[in-house]
């Protein structure tokens, strides 16, 4: 039996700190986990530039209230979804993905938490636990699943690499160029014909 394993920011929907860097008028919140392999360091640092600004969690909510899934990203996640059991992996946090899970359907999604002080900043980050991707597919496969992974960035290639079969989706020109070995695909058709080929083997 097969499940699907998907990264949320990047391949179904924008990328959340882009989003909030655009709107908030900060460029340095731009970087992400394609330009940021260590997350809980991108994360720490998120969190500084955040508080330098006296911007708070409602502040990021807000941008995310007008967020909408890549266009294709739901139409995408209802075949896949009508064919195999499809969990979303992804480090961002309950507290952000909860409207756009509504627009996708209301898929299944393991993310991570904030801890937020009285005022409205966020003080912490939580994962849920140490390489929550790759953790999460070989529990999956412990209990007799095989997994096919699709994401666009570093925190990515440990689930990618583990499963049974991974895909690069819309990812960096850096990223294919470091790891050739992975297929990448940019169309959402050609990533849903890439897992269905799995399915079948």
């Amino acid at each position: 039996m097969y499940i699907t394993c998907l990264d949320l920011e990047g391949v179904l929907v924008p990328e959340i700190w882009i989003a909030f860097s655009k709107e908030s008028g900060i460029p340095e919140l731009k970087r992400t986990t394609r330009d940021e392999p260590d997350y809980d360091k991108l994360m720490q640092w998120r969190i500084g530039i955040l508080k330098e600004h006296g911007l708070t969690l409602r502040d990021i909510q807000n941008t995310i209230a007008k967020i909408d899934p890549l266009p294709g990203a739901k139409e995408f996640m209802d075949s896949l979804r009508s064919e195999c059991q499809t969990i979303i992996l992804s480090d961002t946090f309950a507290e952000f993905a909860s409207p756009l899970m509504k627009k996708l359907g209301l898929p299944t999604i393991f993310c991570n938490s904030l801890e937020v002080d009285e005022k409205g900043f966020i003080t912490k980050h939580k994962m849920r636990c140490p390489e929550s991707k790759l953790t999460t597919v070989k529990a999956l496969q412990s209990i007799g699943y095989d997994t096919i992974a699709s994401g666009d960035s570093y925190n990515d290639l440990g689930m990618i690499r583990a499963s049974k079969a991974g895909f690069l989706f819309r990812t960096t020109e850096k990223i294919k160029a470091d790891y050739p070995d992975i297929p990448a695909f940019t169309e959402y058709s050609e990533l849903l014909g890439a897992i269905r080929d799995q399915l079948k083997r």
